[in-house]
């Protein structure tokens, strides 16, 4: 049976989570605070580039399923499920920053207590969350309204930016955090379509459930930091990283996934929820050492192929112009945050050298960051004229099939770095390339 569903806080997990809700035939309020975000949203416009984001929104608010609002209220009182997808950035420390679900758990709480009427509720912490914080949540609302009838859901997320719809409509599992038999029996029925193919539906404590999803992604992290610093060893010994993690990835005990090197991992997530576990895990008395190595291996990594750049130059990049193409931590995405290819661009501007940059959908959080210290190009031959190299830095499928002829056309000097392993030396030598990846050795001609 279809529920009465609000989501609070329309981010990149608030909104996905609602329309995908929706188009499973729920009924789905989605608040925020911003009234330009609603507004877009009303008109079916995604704030965020996501995949196949935009047809599900503009047909559940066609089918009149999913609806939007500037009012708390107004999505408290007419939901069963509410769930809170509101931002946990990492504060000075590492920490993760609970003001903002903390401040809507009161202000719930309040409405809660101002009508009792209303019914039991069941409250849902989708935002990534150190252990306890189901606890907190249920003590700020209970510290406003005592005798509410209410139970608190860890169910994190587990999406991938630039695949989130799928991961959400067809997951690798469910995770629902609670001791609620009650609650339990109202999130399997939601997640139910789901996961008809037969995914699993884990239901465990509030702790687990909040800290499966920091070990998860700790462990990407992990895989990310671990490929790239074997890329680093076969640079110095003349072995090919793409041989070494084929041979990686097939031993079933490992796997393909995640094993492949670059510049670092970057986004929303990984950078945010290694450091939050690890000062939780400080917090507790405990040691996270491995993780502790992850967070200096990626600090390293943009650093590492920056000084590949460096010696080509004979340590000097001053004065040098550099064409980047890729600006977003991953490619499908147009998140920023954390991108690795700042990691690269900082020290070479620092160095002297200019920078005109394209990216297909990172290009306005860019802006933001640098204002007018880069350039910025129309498209990505247009970034190419006159500069003294190419940097690859994400990995967007453009940039893998590039014409060749032009490249060496536009650039001064024919030199590819290559941040993703998108080419292949093989097919640049022999028209005169000089070109650098990671991990590579045999791609630099001898």
């Amino acid at each position: 049976m279809p529920y009465n569903v609000s989501v609070i806080g329309t981010g990149y997990v608030g909104i996905v989570t609602g329309t995908c809700f929706a188009e499973t035939g729920n009924n789905v309020i989605c608040v925020d605070i911003d009234p330009a975000k609603i507004e877009m949203l009303r008109k079916g416009k995604v704030p965020i580039y996501e995949p196949g984001l935009d047809l599900l929104l503009e047909r559940n608010i066609r089918e009149r399923r999913i609806s939007f609002t500037l009012e708390l209220e107004e999505g408290v009182l007419n939901s069963d499920v509410i769930f809170l997808c509101l931002p946990t950035p990492p504060g000075e420390d590492g920490s993760a920053d609970l003001q903002y679900v903390l401040q809507v758990a009161e202000e719930i709480g309040k409405i809660l207590h101002a009508n009792p009427e209303i019914g039991y509720k069941v409250i849902v912490d989708k935002s990534t969350v150190p252990a306890g914080t189901s606890e907190k949540v249920e003590a700020q609302i209970r510290s406003v309204a005592p005798n509410a009838e209410f139970d608190i859901v860890s169910n994190p997320e587990f999406l991938r930016e630039g695949r989130a719809v799928e991961d959400s409509m067809r997951p690798d599992r469910i995770v629902v955090g609670t001791s609620s038999e009650r609650a339990k029996k109202v999130m399997v029925e939601l997640y139910e379509p789901f996961v008809r193919s037969g995914n699993p539906i884990h239901i465990v404590s509030e702790r687990s459930a909040e800290v499966a999803k920091y070990a998860a992604n700790s462990y990407i992290a992990m895989r990310i930091s671990y490929i790239n610093e074997m890329a680093n060893f076969c640079d110095a010994v003349g072995a090919n990283v793409d041989e070494v993690r084929s041979i990686m990835g097939s031993d079933s005990r490992i796997g393909k996934r995640y094993l492949y090197p670059g510049v670092g991992y970057g986004g929303s997530c990984f950078p945010k929820d290694v450091r939050a576990i690890l000062k939780t895990a400080e917090e507790h008395g405990a040691e996270l050492r491995i993780l502790s190595s992850v967070v200096d291996v990626n600090r390293e990594q943009p650093l590492f192929f920056t000084r590949k750049i460096l010696k080509h130059f004979g340590g000097s990049v001053e004065g040098k112009r550099f064409a980047v193409w890729g600006l977003a931590f991953k490619a499908n995405t147009d998140d920023v945050r954390e991108s690795p290819a700042f990691g690269v661009i900082d020290p070479l501007l620092e160095g002297g050298a200019s920078i005109v940059a394209y990216d297909p959908e990172g290009m306005e959080g860019t802006r933001r960051r640098y204002e007018d210290r880069i350039e910025y190009g129309n498209g990505m031959y247009e970034t190419l004229n006159g500069a003294d190299a190419l940097l690859i830095l994400t990995e967007w499928s453009e940039f893998r099939s590039p014409d060749f002829g032009k490249l060496k056309a536009s650039l001064n000097k024919p030199v590819i770095f290559d941040g993703r392993n998108l080419l292949n030396g093989s097919d640049l030598l022999p028209l005169g390339f000089e070109y650098y990846s990671v991990g590579r050795p045999d791609d630099i001609e001898s």
